[in-house]
């Protein structure tokens, strides 16, 4: 894998969580979504990744013959961290 494809893979990694928990929080959103369907995560204003996510899904979707469902992401917000707690200290 060279290093333009594995920058794919790993933002497409990044996209599917950020994806998922957008529909754990807005489950209506899921209904919208078959079961057997390919998503295809799409970022505006970014044609290469877009691409490449459209020919993933075109082959995912022709091994599982189901529809394949265009997700179009608009705009990110920040990443945060999710600790609420922390301590840090020398290790013994």
């Amino acid at each position: 894998m060279n290093r333009t494809e594995k920058a794919m893979v790993e933002k497409n990694l990044d996209l599917l969580f950020e994806f998922e928990r957008y529909i754990v929080e807005h489950p209506s959103s899921a209904v919208q979504i078959p079961r057997d369907a390919t998503v295809d995560l799409q970022v505006n204003g970014n044609q290469a990744f877009n691409r490449w996510s459209r020919r993933i899904g075109e082959m995912q979707a022709e091994k599982t013959g189901g529809p394949i469902v265009e997700v179009r992401i608009s705009k990110l917000g920040p990443v945060r961290s999710r600790i609420q707690g922390l301590e840090i200290g020398q290790a013994a």
